[in-house]
C-alpha cells in the first residue's frame, strides 16, 4: 500500500493567508490609510471566499454518504473549522479597528461619528441627507412569519429592526427589515465639522438615526445589521454540449439569486431575533456568521482621505522601460535581444506599445492574443480593433469562464467581433489560463514572429498593483511553439509534434515538472548538490506535494515562496526537513510564478501562468516558458534571492497557520518589494549611462 502524506486543508491554508492580509492593518510603521486599505482587502477576500469556497462546502453536505466517504475530510467538519477561524478573525478585525485604527484616526483629527455623537447641526444635516438622498432606496419591509419572506439582495446591507406597537410597552415584539443603500450612495458621508477637524458618518448610522420615520406606528427599540452572501458559482451543467456562451449568460442572471452561502449578523443581536431571521430566511446554523456592528468592510477602499497625503504610502513611480519605450525601432529591439519587464515596478506602456505599434505597422499581418481578464477601458483592445481597420488579421481567444469576469469578457468578445476581430471562446470543461500574444511581421520578404509572454493578464489596471513578469521575444524556439498554442486554440486540434521548450497544460506540463523534480532527486541520491526554488501563488496539488516530500527525503533543498494557499507542511522532521516556506504580503500583490531547478549547476529557469494546483496542472491550458537570455536570468535570480532574504514582510508558513514574521539574522531590514524597485531603478540608470556614453562617443 502506497504511503499517504499529510496536508494542510486548502481552505484552512487560505484563511491563514487572509490573516496575513489582516496583519498588515496592525503594522504601526505603515501609513494609516494603507492600514485601512488592508482591512478592506481582507474583507473583500473573505466575501469572495464565502461566495465560492464555503458555498461549495455547503453543497457537499447534500451529496450521498457514499461520496462523502471518498472525501479526505467531511464537509461539515471543514465548515466547522472554517467558521471557528473566521469568527476569531472577525473578533480580531473589530479589535484592530476599535483599539488601533479609530484612535489613530482621532489623532489625525478624523472622527467617525455614531448617531448618538452628533451635534444639532450634524443631526439636521443627517436628517436632510436622508430625506433628499436615501428615502427612495431604503425599502422598509415588515416581517410576518410564514407570510412575508423578504428577498435579500446578494451582499447588500440591511438593518433588522426590533420594535413594538406605539402605546403598547408590553406588547409583542415586531420585526422589520430596511435596506442600507450603499450600492447607490457613498458608505462614508462627510459631516459639517469644526475647522481643522474632519467628521464623517457611515450611511448605516444615517438610516439608524432616521428609521423611526419609516415606521410611524411603532416604537423602535433597536437595530442590528445583517448581510446575505449568495453562492457565486455558475454550476454550468453539461458543458460538453450545447451553446456554452448562452449557458454562461443564463447562469450570470442566476448568480445574484443563488442560495445563501452565509448570513453575516451583528454579534450583539438578541438570540430571539436571530432565530426568527433564521426561520424566515430558511438558514442552517452553519450559514450564520457573527461580525461587528458594520459589514461590507471592503467599502473601506473608499474611505475619504481629506487630502491628507502624509497618511498614504509614499508612491514608487513606475519606471519607464527605456529599451522599448524610447526605441526608434520597437521590433528590432526585441529581435536583437529578449526584453523583460517587471510590473508594477516597470510601466505597462511597453506592453501597450507592443500592440499599438503592431496595429500601425504596415509590415504586421497578424495579431493574436489570449484574453483572460481585461480592464474596462483598454488601449490594448482598442489597438486590436484599430488593427482590423488597417487590414490586419486579428484573433482573440476569450476565456468567458474567468470567475467574476465572465460578463466583462462576454462584453469585450462582442465588441471585438463587431469590430471584425476573429473571436474564439472557451473550451467546454477546460479553462485557458495562458498569458500570451503573438505578432506576425513580414521582414525582407519573410515572416517573423514576435511574442509577449507573461505571468499576468493583459489588464492595464491590475498591472499597477500586481507583481508580474513579462518577456518580449523573437526567439524562434519560443515563438514557433507559441504559434502552435494559438493553432490549438483556434482549430481545437492537437499538434502533430510535442512541445520542446514550453511546458503547456494539457500536454507536457505535469510530466515535465515531474521529470525536473526527479532529476534533482537523482542528483541528491548521488551526493551532488540538488535544489528547487518555487515562487507560487498557490501550492495545492497533492501529487506534486508528494513529489516535493520525496525530494526532501532524498536530500533536495527546497525553498518555497507561496503567497496564498500552501497545503504542503514545511520543516516537519522525517517528512519535509529540507523544505522551507515563506509568504510575502506587501503593497503589491505577489503574482509572478517562478520555477528554478539547480540542474547540475546550469539552472533551469521558468516563468509561468500556472500555480501548482490540480486545476492548473490538469484542467487548464497553461504556459510555462524558459528564460534563456543570461541578463534576464541574472535579474530574476537576484530578485528571487531578495525575496528569500525578506525579513520585513515575509511570514513563515507552518501547519498551525501562526504567520510568524521572518526575523533578521543581521539586524538589517530587507523589504523585498522596495529592494526590487531600487534594484530595477539602478538597472535603468546603468542603461541611461550606457546610452549617454555611446552617444558621446558617436558625437
Amino acid at each position: 500500500m502506497e504511503k499517504t502524506y499529510p496536508y494542510i486543508e486548502r481552505d484552512i491554508s487560505w484563511l491563514a493567508f487572509n490573516h496575513r492580509v489582516l496583519q498588515e492593518a496592525t503594522d504601526p510603521t505603515m501609513p494609516l490609510f494603507e492600514r485601512i486599505k488592508f482591512m478592506a482587502i481582507y474583507s473583500s477576500n473573505l466575501g469572495e471566499f464565502f461566495a465560492v469556497r464555503v458555498a461549495q462546502h455547503r453543497n457537499l453536505l447534500r451529496i450521498s454518504k457514499k461520496t462523502k466517504k471518498e472525501l479526505d475530510l467531511h464537509p461539515r467538519e471543514v465548515l466547522k473549522a472554517i467558521l471557528k477561524i473566521v469568527n476569531e478573525q472577525q473578533e480580531e478585525f473589530n479589535k484592530i479597528f476599535a483599539e488601533q485604527i479609530e484612535p489613530a484616526l482621532r489623532q489625525n483629527h478624523i472622527f467617525l461619528k455614531r448617531r448618538l455623537d452628533l451635534d444639532e447641526e450634524q443631526k439636521d444635516f443627517v436628517e436632510e441627507y436622508f430625506k433628499q438622498n436615501m428615502l427612495p432606496f431604503v425599502q422598509p419591509v415588515l416581517l410576518v412569519k410564514n407570510k412575508i419572506r423578504p428577498f435579500l439582495t446578494n451582499s447588500s446591507l440591511y438593518l433588522t429592526v426590533m420594535m413594538r406597537t406605539k402605546g403598547k410597552p408590553n406588547g409583542s415584539l415586531q420585526y422589520a427589515i430596511v435596506k442600507v443603500p450603499s450600492d447607490h450612495l457613498p458608505r462614508f458621508i462627510k459631516l459639517p465639522s469644526e475647522e481643522g477637524q474632519h467628521d464623517l458618518i457611515m450611511i448605516d448610522d444615517i438610516v439608524r438615526h432616521s428609521i423611526a420615520w419609516l415606521f410611524p406606528g411603532y416604537d423602535v427599540l433597536d437595530t442590528y445589521s445583517i448581510k446575505l452572501t449568495r453562492d457565486a458559482e455558475l454550476y454550468i451543467d453539461d458543458e460538453f454540449s450545447g451553446d456554452l456562451i448562452q449557458k454562461i449568460k443564463k447562469s450570470l442572471l442566476r448568480r445574484d439569486v443563488g442560495p445563501a452561502a452565509r448570513l453575516v449578523y451583528d454579534r450583539e443581536m438578541p438570540k430571539q431575533l436571530l432565530k426568527y431571521l433564521q426561520s424566515v430566511l430558511e438558514l442552517e446554523n452553519y450559514d450564520l456568521l457573527p461580525e461587528g456592528r458594520y459589514h461590507n468592510n471592503f467599502d473601506f477602499f473608499n474611505f475619504p482621505d481629506f487630502g491628507l497625503q502624509h497618511l498614504k504610502q509614499r508612491p514608487l513611480p513606475s519606471l519607464a522601460y527605456i529599451p522599448l519605450e524610447a526605441s526608434q525601432d520597437f521590433f528590432e529591439t526585441i529581435r536583437q535581444e529578449d526584453q523583460m519587464i517587471h510590473l508594477p515596478y516597470h510601466s505597462y506602456e511597453s506592453v501597450i506599445q507592443f500592440f499599438e505599434e503592431a496595429s500601425m505597422d504596415p509590415n504586421v499581418t497578424h495579431i493574436k492574443i489570449i484574453q483572460y481578464r481585461v480592464a474596462k477601458e483598454s488601449r490594448i483592445m482598442n489597438a486590436l480593433m484599430e488593427a482590423v481597420k488597417r487590414g490586419k488579421r486579428v484573433s482573440a481567444f476569450v476565456e468567458v469562464k474567468a470567475r467574476f469576469d465572465e460578463e466583462a469578457n462576454l462584453s469585450w468578445g462582442a465588441r471585438l467581433e463587431e469590430a471584425g476581430v476573429r473571436v474564439h471562446y472557451s473550451f467546454p470543461g477546460l479553462k485557458v489560463h495562458s498569458k500570451a500574444a503573438l505578432i506576425r511581421r513580414i521582414e525582407n520578404g519573410k515572416p517573423r514572429l514576435y511574442s509577449f509572454l507573461s505571468t499576468g493578464n493583459f489588464h492595464e489596471v491590475t498591472a499597477k498593483i500586481y507583481s508580474d513578469i513579462g518577456m518580449f521575444t523573437a526567439d524562434t524556439r519560443l515563438t514557433s511553439e507559441i504559434a502552435r498554442i494559438f493553432s490549438i486554440l483556434e482549430t481545437r486540434k492537437l499538434p502533430s509534434v510535442d512541445f520542446e521548450h514550453l511546458l503547456v497544460g494539457q500536454f507536457n506540463l505535469r510530466s515535465e515538472l515531474v521529470n525536473l523534480i526527479n532529476y534533482e532527486v537523482a542528483q541528491a541520491q548521488e551526493g551532488k548538490k540538488a535544489e528547487i526554488i518555487l515562487k507560487l501563488n498557490s501550492l495545492q496539488d497533492t501529487d506534486m506535494i508528494d513529489m516535493l516530500y520525496k525530494a526532501s527525503a532524498a536530500g533536495v533543498r527546497i525553498k518555497l515562496i507561496v503567497r496564498g494557499i500552501c497545503c504542503l507542511i514545511p520543516g516537519e522532521e522525517g517528512l519535509s526537513t529540507n523544505i522551507s516556506a515563506v509568504s510575502i504580503v506587501d503593497r503589491y500583490l505577489e503574482h509572478a510564478r517562478i520555477f528554478i531547478f539547480h540542474n547540475s549547476g546550469d539552472p533551469k529557469l521558468y516563468l509561468s501562468s500556472a500555480d501548482w494546483m490540480t486545476r492548473n496542472l490538469s484542467y487548464r491550458i497553461e504556459t510555462v516558458f524558459p528564460i534563456y537570455n543570461e541578463k534576464i536570468r541574472k535579474m530574476i535570480f537576484d530578485i528571487v534571492e531578495g525575496q528569500l532574504n525578506d525579513n520585513v514582510k515575509a511570514r513563515i508558513i507552518d501547519k498551525e497557520g501562526k504567520n510568524k514574521f521572518v526575523k533578521s539574522e543581521t539586524g538589517l531590514p530587507v523589504q523585498s518589494q522596495i529592494e526590487t524597485y531600487y534594484y530595477l531603478k539602478r538597472q535603468q540608470e546603468k542603461y541611461n549611462e550606457l546610452i549617454e556614453s555611446d552617444s558621446g562617443q558617436n558625437n
